[in-house]
């Protein structure tokens, strides 16, 4: 069981990218870090520190549930997206472990999908 993030174009053929949600969440969580605060101290994953606390245009990926929730617009994609190959670029620079290859391969194609919404002007669908 896991997510699965596409476009919600309804073509059953563009590209997506999917994670089981404990890679998902692994996931975030670096974001998270690199962007300069702890995920878990946040309000919806287990802290109270409320998110008009800290400033990154990942916050609408970040703090999206894993089930449900709205779709993310193609202004949003276009805000992640920028940030998301600023650190792709980054962690490609800091190091060289497995878990980190992989976040990387992943960060490479969320960043595809996100391309593919904004030049289509298409949501950023889960599911």
């Amino acid at each position: 069981m896991g997510l699965v993030l596409f476009p919600g174009d309804g073509d059953n053929s563009s590209p997506d990218v999917s994670w089981p949600y404990s890679g998902f969440a692994a996931f975030r969580r670096r974001l998270a870090e690199t962007e300069g605060f702890v995920l878990s101290e946040m309000r919806g994953f287990g802290g109270e520190r409320p998110w008009s606390e800290v400033s990154t245009a990942l916050e609408p990926l970040l703090d999206h549930p894993d089930a449900g929730g709205n779709d993310l617009s193609p202004d949003e994609c276009a805000s992640i997206l920028v940030r998301l190959e600023a650190i792709t670029d980054q962690w490609a620079r800091e190091g060289d472990d497995q878990l980190l290859r992989q976040q990387i391969e992943d960060a490479r194609q969320l960043a595809g999908v996100l391309r593919l919404c904004i030049e289509k002007d298409v949501p950023l669908a889960f599911l």
